[in-house]
């Protein structure tokens, strides 16, 4: 769990960092900043996606997932049960702040929707192997400054999203390798690339999407490796 808890403690830490760099900045600098976040977040989907599209991914897959997932994720209404949580952190931490729902759901995406959260949990779990997350605590800490001098303090409670979703498959690790195959993880990163785009649509204000919603979409590929494809197979053959 060590790699996992420096993750999570260097999120909290250049959260810190960007909320007293938020203080310190006019309201047309926290513009731009935003601007520039968006238009970042914005391309990392993009790239995330073509990424996995260029090692094999299967567009029909990725298509079929968002439309279960997001019919599954609106029946929960997500999205409304994580501005409720915001709303609750809002009213604890009573310092005027009316975007927290927003930095802790766009931090937490970014931070754990990703190859590298995948793979280096598995890695120290399996192997105590903690340098991908080490690498992973950097780009992150970094991009919790950034955030948070945009988003606000809601993106410090993104830590514990990284604590919970990267200690359970470490904790898990065992388990979860035979189903987190490569073929897998390349599904579930064109899918989060997705996820982080339409999280950039909202930042720029270009168009409000209920991304939270279409979270379960990540689930699909597992079930589809797992279980309908080795059905498809036997009954084919």
């Amino acid at each position: 769990m060590l790699g996992t808890y420096v993750n999570a403690g260097v999120i909290l830490l250049g959260s810190i960092i960007g909320i007293l760099v938020k203080n310190g900045l006019k309201d047309r600098y926290k513009w731009i900043v935003m601007h520039g976040v968006g238009l970042s977040v914005l391309f990392i989907g993009i790239a995330t996606t073509l990424n996995g599209m260029m090692n094999g991914g299967e567009p029909i897959l990725f298509i079929v997932s968002l439309v279960i997932g997001g019919i599954f994720g609106e029946w929960v209404n997500i999205e409304k049960r994580l501005e409720q949580l915001g709303f609750f952190l809002q009213s604890k931490v009573g310092n005027g702040e009316h975007n927290i729902a927003q930095g802790f759901v766009t931090s937490s995406l970014l931070f754990c929707v990703g190859t590298m959260a995948i793979l280096g949990s598995l890695e120290s779990g399996l192997r105590g192997n903690h340098d991908m997350l080490y690498a992973k605590s950097v780009l992150d800490g970094v991009t919790s400054i950034i955030l948070t001098s945009s988003l606000g303090i809601g993106v410090i409670f993104s830590s514990l999203s990284v604590l919970l979703y990267q200690g359970a498959i470490v904790l898990f690790a065992s388990r979860l390798e035979p189903v987190l195959t490569g073929e897998v993880i390349r599904e579930i990163s064109i899918i989060g690339g997705i996820l982080i785009f339409s999280l950039g649509l909202s930042l720029l204000e270009i168009k409000k999407v209920k991304t939270a919603n279409l979270l379960p979409a990540i689930l699909v590929p597992p079930i589809y490796f797992m279980l309908i494809l080795p059905l498809i197979k036997l009954i084919l053959s």
